[in-house]
């Protein structure tokens, strides 16, 4: 016995779920200790209304092991006994990949919560290191293989199946089904659907759960605008998912990025001692990732003599802009008066 199904996120915001077809969906609910993904109640809430069935998955960021399990299971609280619960596993935006302790520390923290083993997403090519976290806490396997990235509808017999045992099997991510004029991921589950109810609640509760989980008003992260920065550009998040990521902070965050990226280097050392980028690493770290003035702003502070050498073609102000500092500052500090000649080959200090 087994049945299709597709996970789902953001990505697909606005997906009418009664209009693709499907045995069973699992949508993205959170990631990390401060993103919750903001379609994730209307997508579940549509499935049930359907009598569909349903599971839920917390994206691992790194961020903290019992804070990440914590914040996960807070979120989706109301559902928990009905949907299935999934971990995802990936290399993508995760300080912690390479460490399955960290996998565990985070699943054990669920199974504490809750009572309930998730079940773990990872790619085939990492199962060998994630499956005994898993056989030891009881954890089924969500493992994702592509044979390529052709579009394709639901598959009988996906590629490469058998290899290997797993509860469920993400085969595409480049699936297109009617209702749908989007990508999304098709997965095979090999169970049917009491065995489903089975891994989404071991225990057989009857306690129901809330029809409509509450989300926070606002997703917003906290900490200060460096705090955020900081995270993004460690762990590489951009595009929709910075976006989302900051939530209502978005523009101030962004905002912080571009000033960096466009500072000249002698404003961004006024920046740095009043403490705008605190101590580092954090400092060299972002001003770099920002593609900013790291270096020179860090020679203006410690009284560094530069110099520049002249070329061709130069001009005093177009050497100003390329340096990020003023022209004039050059001008006087080397002795140069109007009409402002200078030479190729000629040092200048700056």
């Amino acid at each position: 016995m087994s049945m299709n199904g597709i996970d789902i996120s953001n990505w697909q915001n606005g997906i009418n779920l009664d209009a693709v077809p499907y045995d069973f969906i699992i949508a993205k609910a959170t990631q990390g200790k401060t993103y919750v993904s903001p379609d994730c109640a209307r997508q579940v809430e549509q499935a049930r209304a359907r009598g569909k069935l349903f599971g839920v998955y917390h994206y691992i960021d790194g961020s903290g092991a019992i804070g990440e399990a914590d914040f996960f299971i807070d979120n989706i609280k109301n559902w928990v006994g009905e949907g299935m619960l999934c971990l995802d596993w990936e290399s993508n935006q995760n300080s912690a990949w390479g460490n399955e302790d960290y996998l565990r520390q985070v699943a054990q923290r669920v199974i504490d919560r809750t009572g309930i083993p998730p079940v773990i997403y990872v790619q085939q090519s990492r199962m060998a290191q994630v499956k005994p976290i898993a056989d030891a806490l009881n954890c089924a396997l969500w493992i994702a293989q592509y044979a390529n990235m052709n579009a394709t509808g639901y598959q009988d017999a996906p590629w490469n199946e058998g290899a290997y045992s797993c509860a469920i099997r993400q085969y595409s991510s480049c699936g297109r089904l009617s209702g749908y004029s989007g990508n999304l991921d098709l997965n095979k589950a090999y169970m049917d659907a009491a065995a489903w109810k089975k891994y989404a609640n071991p225990g057989g509760s009857t306690s129901t759960p809330a029809p409509s989980p509450s989300q926070p008003a606002d997703s917003a992260p906290s900490g200060s605008t460096l705090d955020l920065v900081y995270h993004i550009v460690t762990n590489n998040i951009n595009g929709d998912a910075r976006r989302d990521y900051c939530g209502s902070r978005y523009d101030e965050v962004q905002g912080f990025i571009n000033d960096t990226h466009d500072a000249s280097a002698s404003t961004l050392a006024k920046w740095i001692r009043a403490g705008k980028y605190g101590n580092n690493p954090v400092r060299q770290t972002v001003i770099e990732a920002c593609g900013g003035k790291y270096r020179e702003a860090q020679d203006i502070i410690n009284g560094k003599s530069r110099t520049y050498t002249v070329r061709s073609g130069d001009t005093l102000s177009g050497i100003g802009a390329k340096l990020g500092v003023s022209w004039k500052g050059i001008a006087s500090k080397n002795g140069i008066s109007s009409p402002y000649t200078i030479y190729p080959g000629q040092k200048l200090k700056y």
